[in-house]
């Protein structure tokens, strides 16, 4: 018997896995935590945290594996912090997502509803239509990387050609331009020292149409012309095609895809995209579901938890560039849509004349605010919150509209568990629950969740 101590090196086996890919092993009769581990694994970690109720490690060596696991496909796994589930057949991923989920909704409370289990993505590999790469290097000094983080690490990339999770396309994107940039010896961004040029780039292919549309960020410590760039990608025999490219220029200190001026060096600053047969112009800043297949998937259950809809005034909050409140809308009498991000509603606006609606009206602002100012009386409202879900103020606000039912999408089932139990109480009750990947190969799974009031 000995006592854990932060820095030890312990040898343990994962007995459990909780969401979200959160391993569960027993030392000196005590349960430590060590992330991107599988149940069934053996392996070498050291302590990061010991507090009191709360024992962290970090995975240092996997020494033996699951007795599941296989060969991983792409040959950055282990090193890329992207696919950590890569080495559990597909089966098997969809049966450990849709077990997290049901435990967590049972842990919470739910009772009574009816699990229709998980839905697979049409697509087990390159299914993403949306890759963030950053500018880096491997190691310290060494040269020009462009790809993902390292895992577990803030400044270390790796470079990810033959990734598998997106198409060719993609990689022969990557390839051409971090050629281009070794080639030009043009220094990426330092996030320690905010000196530098090279930040991101931003791939987004639609799935339907083909269309590619490339955004570099950088920073604005020195001018760039992109004209030889842009030619080689031009002339790159890509499947899809190369419909613009942007040139965004970010001085912010943090490490995400901001823009304080983007400009369009070629063609146009969107792509269209193709979902149950609805057209959505999607430009760099847009969000919209990053698998396009599974995003029919999803929203077919959600379009099945509504029921009918002929008629009826039906409120989508966290609309995002309004694909599900336009999905609903074709037999709907009204649809009104809420979301924060007002280049995303001035996107909805336009899809929606694209696709010939004129009942939707959608609203730039925080659901939290502008549900007061709602004055129609909703027959279903459809809830497709950030990863955090609805925010706590707000969660009572929307459940005083007194709708027959709610439809809930949730990204994050631990969001998602916390959530529900305001809805029980506010005498509402879970009837149906449907998972839909679209994320293989990571822990992460979206939840449809219809919500029924109780008394008539």
């Amino acid at each position: 018997m000995f006592t854990i101590k932060k820095n030890d090196i312990i040898e343990a086996v994962i007995e459990d896995v909780m969401f979200p890919n959160k391993g569960i092993a027993v030392v000196d009769n005590k349960k430590v935590i060590i992330k991107n581990t599988i149940k069934g694994q053996k392996v070498k970690a050291r302590i990061t945290k010991k507090r009191r109720n709360k024992i962290e490690g970090k995975v240092l060596e996997v020494l033996e594996r699951a007795a599941i696991e296989k060969e991983a496909k792409c040959e950055h796994f282990g090193a890329c912090g992207g696919c950590s589930y890569q080495t559990i057949p597909y089966n098997e991923q969809l049966e450990f997502k849709a077990n997290q989920v049901k435990r967590l909704l049972d842990d919470a409370g739910i009772k009574g509803y009816e699990f229709l289990g998980i839905e697979p993505s049409p697509n087990e590999y390159a299914y993403r239509n949306k890759m963030e790469f950053t500018f880096g290097d491997v190691e310290k000094g060494g040269d020009l990387a462009l790809g993902l983080h390292k895992r577990g690490r803030f400044y270390e990339i790796v470079t990810v050609e033959g990734c598998q999770i997106v198409d060719e396309d993609f990689t022969l994107v990557l390839n051409t331009v971090l050629k281009y940039f070794r080639d030009k010896e043009i220094p990426f961004y330092h996030k320690k020292t905010h000196k530098g040029v090279l930040r991101h780039l931003v791939v987004r292919k639609a799935i339907k149409t083909g269309e590619l549309l490339v955004n570099l960020v950088t920073s604005s410590q020195m001018e760039l012309d992109l004209t030889e760039l842009i030619e080689k990608l031009k002339t790159t025999e890509l499947q899809g095609e190369l419909k613009g490219f942007l040139h965004t220029i970010n001085d912010s200190l943090a490490d995400a895809v901001l823009s304080d001026e983007t400009r369009i060096l070629y063609g146009q600053d969107y792509i269209t995209e193709e979902i149950l047969g609805l057209k959505f112009k999607i430009s760099a800043f847009s969000f919209f579901q990053t698998n396009s297949l599974g995003a029919e998937k999803l929203y077919s259950v959600v379009r099945d938890f509504a029921g009918t809809t002929k008629d009826k005034v039906i409120f989508d909050l966290y609309c995002g560039t309004g694909t599900i409140a336009q999905i609903m809308a074709p037999v709907a009498k009204k649809v009104i849509g809420i979301e924060i991000v007002e280049e995303a509603v001035e996107a909805a606006k336009e899809n929606a004349k694209l696709n010939g609606l004129d009942n939707c009206d959608f609203i730039a602002g925080d659901v939290m605010e502008k549900v007061k100012e709602l004055k129609d009386k909703p027959d279903l409202i459809i809830l497709d919150p950030p990863r955090d879900g609805i925010h706590p103020k707000a969660i009572n606000k929307i459940i005083d509209f007194d709708p027959p039912t709610f439809v809930y999408v949730s990204c994050k089932p631990t969001s998602l568990a916390r959530d529900l139990p305001v809805f029980v109480e506010r005498g509402y009750e879970v009837t149906k629950v449907k998972c839909v990947d679209m994320f293989p190969h990571t822990p992460h799974v979206e939840t449809v969740v219809l919500i029924k009031r109780k008394h008539s």
